[in-house]
Order: C-alpha cells, then structure tokens, then sequence
C-alpha cells in the first residue's frame, strides 16, 4: 500500500478533514512510507487531499500531540526520530499505566471480554503482515483494559502505543519476538481468565519490560549505524 491508497481510504470515511489527513499520515509513518527524519511538506500533501494547508497543519499538530511529527519553527514538519532513552521512558511510563488499567479492569472483566480476547488471539496466530499484528496486539491490550472503564487512561495508554508502533512491527516480524509475544497474550489471559490479579500484574509487566529491553537495544544498535 502506497499513500495514494491511504488517501483514498481514508477519504471514504465521514470524518472531519483534519481527522482524515492525520489518519492517512500516520499510517504512512507507521508502514515507513515517510521514514523518521524525513521532512513532510505541507503544500504537496494539501495538493494530494486536495485541500488548503490549513486542517494540513491541524492534522500535523495531531501527529505531535501523539509523538510521530516534530514542529520546526520555519522547517516545517518532521517525522520524529525515537531514540532509545525515549523508547526506555516510554516503556516505564507504559509499564505504570498498564499494570493500573489491568488492576481496575480485572474484577470487571466479562465473558464476553474474555472471549473477545480470545478471537483477537487466534486472528494474531494467523496474521503475518506487520501492521496487521501491531493492529491486534494493540486491540488485545485495549479489549482487557477497557473493562476498568478509564477512557483518558485508555487513551493514555494508546498514544504510547502508536508512539512505539512503527517500531514494534519491525520486533514482531523481524526480530523472533511475534512467537514469545504470543505466548505470554496468552498466559496474560488465562489470568485473566482465572481473576488471578497478582499473576496478571506480573505477567503484565515483564511483557512491557522484556519488549521494552528488546526495542532499547535496537535502537542503541541503529543509532550506532548512523
């Protein structure tokens, strides 16, 4: 997919424009079609949407607000580089809020939940694309904890994911880490299943803290290679 088809299928949806154009950068950012560093112009992208550069800016303060785009003062717009201090913060911060959301959420979690978490699991034991799993293991997580009924710690929660995405498809495709990864959803949930809120909490935490580790060290080893 090229940023033509994300134009096109973002533009189908009945959403406010800013909305739309912040979709269809970020997915773009998210799949490496706009790689890290590289400068977004808002005059071709406004051309492409076949819109004026202002919801082009809208849609780029969006971006920044979730740590894709960095705003230069006369330089315009650029996809951020995530260095592995910040990848390591990010993970701390990850760790604290979802350890939280799980707490809350454990003793209200349904059935109906439980078998939603389920099904997401086994499309992920299917699926092969990285942005498809990155999709899943996104919708794994916010099925369990939308049950604690937080929605600005889900919310929360989800900008630190799409602040990392991009970069956890390339551990879940490139870097053996799908398989683990899929092993420890899967204790995660019988847990979760069982109401074992002590063993969830820990499974929990050494899942966020084991992936963080793995994506420091790979972005140790890329910026070594710059």
């Amino acid at each position: 997919m090229n940023l033509n088809d994300l134009v096109a299928n973002v533009l189908q949806q009945q959403r406010s424009t800013p909305d739309l154009i912040a979709d269809a950068l970020r997915e773009a950012i998210l799949q490496g079609i706009f790689q890290e560093g590289q400068y977004l112009r808002q005059d071709e992208i406004a051309t492409q949407f076949g819109v004026s550069r202002i919801p082009v800016r809208e849609a780029l303060k969006q971006l920044e607000a979730e740590g894709l785009v960095t705003l230069h003062l006369n330089r315009g717009a650029m996809v951020s580089v995530l260095t592995a201090a910040e990848a390591q913060e990010i993970c701390e911060i990850r760790s604290a809020l979802e350890v939280k959301a799980i707490q809350i959420a454990i003793p209200k979690l349904s059935e109906a939940d439980i078998e939603k978490a389920a099904v997401i699991l086994e499309a992920t034991d299917q699926a092969t694309d990285a942005g498809v799993l990155a999709k899943l293991n996104w919708e794994f997580h916010a099925t369990l904890y939308a049950a604690a009924e937080r929605p600005r710690l889900l919310m929360m929660i989800k900008n630190l994911h799409v602040n990392c995405d991009r970069y956890v498809r390339v551990q879940l495709t490139q870097m053996d880490y799908h398989e683990r990864s899929q092993k420890e959803h899967y204790q995660l949930l019988d847990a979760c299943r069982q109401r074992d809120l002590k063993t969830a909490v820990r499974l929990l935490k050494r899942h966020i803290d084991t992936a963080g580790e793995q994506l420091v060290a790979y972005l140790q080893q890329k910026a070594q290679k710059r």
